[in-house]
């Protein structure tokens, strides 16, 4: 018997499949996509993302925090912001990148979930926190992956290179406004996450969360520095790429590399 979230799955396929090639030819060829048109379908294929999710991620016990649940849920957020910010920024292109990535998570994510990934003891005020926290690490993933870009953009323009980067994506102020929106987005959702987790967590040293907070803290503090900085003195180009790229490292090294020693070195 063919499941719902099959269903679902194949048809956002088909959405997200659809959209590409439309914006693809469209672009290729040097004429404007219905915004509206791709827009609709686009939507379509996320909310039926999103019931797949919903069935994948809210179960009895709690929310499933299976790693190939989290990777769709991070490329459906992921595409749904890159759709939101080409309604008013003229990088409707970007979209391209943006749909693989989420079809891709959405294959990985129904094909190889498993449902027993529960926290045991968890409560609403946690499952917000982890939630903020997982979509504050995506978007600001996507400001890191836009600085990357923006930096090969600048160095082409600079050196007058093969204008690979320059021909292929929308103009550098374009992208550099981009960038701001993500860091300003991927901010607030940071100074939610830690508002929660400071509210519901109660031991951060026997839960083992000390160092992944005191990273995240430093890092919002770097964010929230380069945001200051650019509003208020201007700052852009290669100092907003470096503050970028310093803040998501620190975020990182948080999540990853206590991770990483909690399992790998402590067996936690």
């Amino acid at each position: 018997m063919i499941s719902l979230p099959l269903v679902y799955t194949i048809l956002a396929l088909v959405a997200y499949t659809s959209s590409f090639w439309y914006l693809f030819i469209h672009l290729m060829s040097k004429r404007d996509p219905n915004h509206w048109f791709l827009g609709l379908v686009l939507g379509l294929g996320l909310l039926l993302h999103g019931g797949v999710l919903c069935s994948d991620m809210l179960t009895p016990s709690g929310i499933n925090y299976d790693v190939f649940v989290l990777m769709s849920f991070t490329s459906g957020l992921m595409l749904l912001l890159s759709l939101l910010f080409s309604t008013f920024r003229p990088i409707l292109a970007l979209n391209l990148l943006g749909i693989p990535v989420a079809a891709t998570g959405l294959i990985l994510g129904f094909a190889l979930s498993k449902s027993n990934q529960v926290i045991e003891q968890h409560s609403l005020g946690l499952d917000i926190h982890i939630i903020l926290s997982l979509s504050a690490y995506a978007v600001l993933l996507m400001a890191t992956i836009q600085a990357v870009i923006l930096w090969f953009q600048n160095r082409e323009l600079k050196n007058k290179t093969k204008r690979l980067w320059v021909n292929l994506l929308p103009s550098f102020q374009a992208m550099e406004s981009l960038l701001f929106d993500l860091i300003i987005t991927g901010f607030t959702l940071l100074t939610l996450a830690l508002g929660f987790g400071f509210f519901t967590i109660e031991d951060f040293f026997a839960q083992h969360l000390a160092h992944k907070t005191a990273f995240s803290i430093i890092s919002w503090f770097v964010y929230g520095f380069l945001l200051i900085g650019h509003y208020q003195f201007g700052w852009r180009g290669q100092k907003a790429i470096r503050f970028t790229l310093i803040g998501f490292m620190l975020l990182a090294i948080g999540f990853i590399g206590s991770k990483f020693v909690l399992e790998m070195i402590l067996g936690r």
